[in-house]
């Protein structure tokens, strides 16, 4: 998670200066807490060193948090300032705590169970009367408060009075996290949230300037009342979260191979002793930097004279979280070898050195391609490259392996007009059970399933297909007047989809609206999709790979075109 607005200062009386206004809130919510915890605990409150340490929980978070949190719920920033300090010990992490919440939703005139003559302050009144449960720490927000009037509308049966209605509220449950930050903890929480049987209506998440986080979630689909029964479910399932748990490289590299390995009888090969795909970081030779990210750098070099791209993590954001995603990585890369995937030549093993050597794809990315350098494809090459992809990712399939974030970033072009299917961080071999849960991949591209946090399988992949292949065909970005969130939001809630130009061929329009149907089942796989992709090219004269005679060729690029 990102750390964002995290001031500090050696005084309070700082904050109060007109040239720090977001400090000067900061110190107006912290004296307003303070206040009411010496009403309402105060043998706590009162004891000494209290004020200084409420203080330091203020001024380790971001100052959105001051902005933010109901301070007339004093009591929840002592519950936050307490799980901070509880996951201090190693030994604790992560400590979470459960409470049940009430959302009463604000009515207008025209609302279901509205008043026109109520003031603000009766609303207030009234709602405090009616409110079985206290509310999230973090107030109500327009969404939850939608949430709150649809459920009041479905309690209103023919028959049924406005009051009746006015009475009804719906509960909630507000579960907050608090551990050591470190990167993708806020998936790993709603997957984990998910596998409960958990639907997230809110969250906020902070982190802390000392490393720890502060993650506060507004959740429903609990049929039960009671919190206890929803404390042992969750501390169950943090139970099966290896993320918790500090593991080496190689314990991680023996899982994958004792999960992943058959047990049938083979011939045993000799061995050496090493690996032939560990590479001598020494033999490599670094060019130039080709992207860079949070996590790593990407860079053109060679190894042993031959053209290669290195993929080189930042020693200082490699923890057990990364180790784990760059084991995988590795296991999967060094199993797959087929003309439309790129090809894994080696990788360093032995931290903090970590990086993966691949071939070097001189054409670029497809994404790069359609938005940076503003091409587009005709349809022959569309076809093509449509083809390659399905090619790479039938195969990916057919050995099991979900790529999880397929999309035009990761789909990279060779010298010989190749386009192979790349970057394997998230992918994940097949699980036994046939599914799979928990967020990952991009949210543009992401399937529905993987989304909600559902179980899902190889056609999630299918999904991105076809917001790829819509992408090939307009060369523009899903959604792009949306945020990624609201896209994805729409994508479950409302069945969004991309709009479909009114001049597709018909079948490709077909084949677009069959990948990405809302129900998995209905998609194809990528066998089904490479057929009906040729057949598409041999209805409009396009001569695939599979029908090419050998006579000399005008060149993939020949067909593509600039865009002004």
């Amino acid at each position: 998670m990102a750390m964002d607005d995290n001031e500090s200062c050696s005084s309070r009386a700082m904050d109060s200066s007109p040239t720090h206004p977001r400090q000067r809130h900061r110190l107006e919510a912290y004296n307003e807490v303070l206040r009411r915890l010496k009403e309402s605990v105060p043998a706590e409150a009162n004891l000494p060193g209290f004020d200084d340490e409420l203080w330091t929980h203020f001024n380790r978070l971001p100052a959105r948090y001051a902005l933010d949190v109901n301070v007339e719920r004093a009591e929840d920033v002592l519950t936050h300032k307490n799980l901070l300090q509880s996951a201090e010990d190693p030994a604790n992490r992560p400590v979470f705590e459960v409470r049940l919440v009430q959302v009463t939703p604000i009515h207008d005139g025209n609302s279901v169970g509205g008043s026109p003559t109520s003031s603000p302050g009766n609303e207030e009144a009234q709602s405090s009367r009616q409110s079985i449960h206290p509310p999230p720490a973090f107030g109500s927000s327009a969404n939850l408060e939608a949430l709150a009037i649809e459920a009041n509308k479905s309690h209103v049966q023919d028959g049924d009075s406005v009051i009746n209605a006015r009475n009804f509220h719906r509960p909630m449950h507000e579960v907050t996290f608090s551990t050591e930050d470190k990167p993708k903890l806020l998936s790993h929480l709603t997957s984990l949230l998910a596998e409960v049987g958990l639907n997230i209506q809110e969250a906020h998440a902070f982190s802390t300037v000392d490393g720890y986080s502060l993650d506060v979630f507004v959740v429903d689909g609990w049929p039960y009342e009671e919190t206890e029964q929803l404390r042992d479910a969750l501390e169950k399932e943090l139970k099966k979260h290896i993320w918790i748990k500090p593991l080496s490289l190689s314990s991680i590299a023996e899982q994958a191979q004792t999960t992943m390995e058959s047990r049938s009888e083979h011939v045993q090969i000799p061995c050496d002793g090493v690996d032939v795909w560990e590479i001598d970081a020494k033999l490599l030779k670094f060019e130039s930097k080709v992207a860079s990210g949070s996590y790593g750098d990407l860079y053109r070099g060679t190894y042993c004279s031959q053209d290669v791209a290195i993929k080189v993590l930042k020693p200082e954001r490699v923890n057990v979280d990364m180790q784990r995603e760059f084991a995988q990585e590795v296991y999967i890369m060094r199993k797959v070898r087929h003309k439309n995937v790129v090809q894994f030549i080696g990788a360093c093993t032995k931290p903090p050195s970590l990086c993966i050597v691949t071939e070097f794809m001189s054409g670029g990315s497809v994404y790069d391609f359609l938005h940076k350098q503003k091409g587009s494809f005709k349809l022959p090459s569309l076809l093509k490259v449509a083809i390659d992809i399905s090619k790479g990712m039938n195969y990916l399939h057919q050995n099991n392996i979900i790529h999880r974030d397929l999309k035009a970033a990761n789909l990279l072009l060779d010298e010989n007009e190749v386009v192979k299917v790349a970057d394997f961080g998230v992918a994940r071999v097949k699980a036994q059970t046939g599914v799979m849960t928990a967020e990952t991949g991009t949210y543009r591209w992401m399937a529905p399933e993987v989304i909600e946090h559902k179980p899902y399988d190889h056609k999630a992949d299918v999904f991105s297909f076809g917001i790829v292949l819509w992408e090939l065909l307009t060369g523009k970005l899903p959604y792009e007047y949306l945020t990624p969130l609201q896209a994805a939001v729409g994508v479950v809630q409302k069945g969004l989809r991309p709009t479909i130009p009114k001049n597709t061929l018909p079948k490709l329009a077909e084949l677009l609206e069959k990948c990405w149907q809302q129900d998995p089942t209905l998609r194809p796989d990528f066998s089904e999709i490479i057929e009906n992709l040729k057949q598409i090219a041999k209805e409009v004269g396009v001569e695939t790979e599979d029908r090419r005679k050998e006579k000399p060729s005008a060149g993939f690029f020949a067909n593509l075109r600039r865009g002004h």
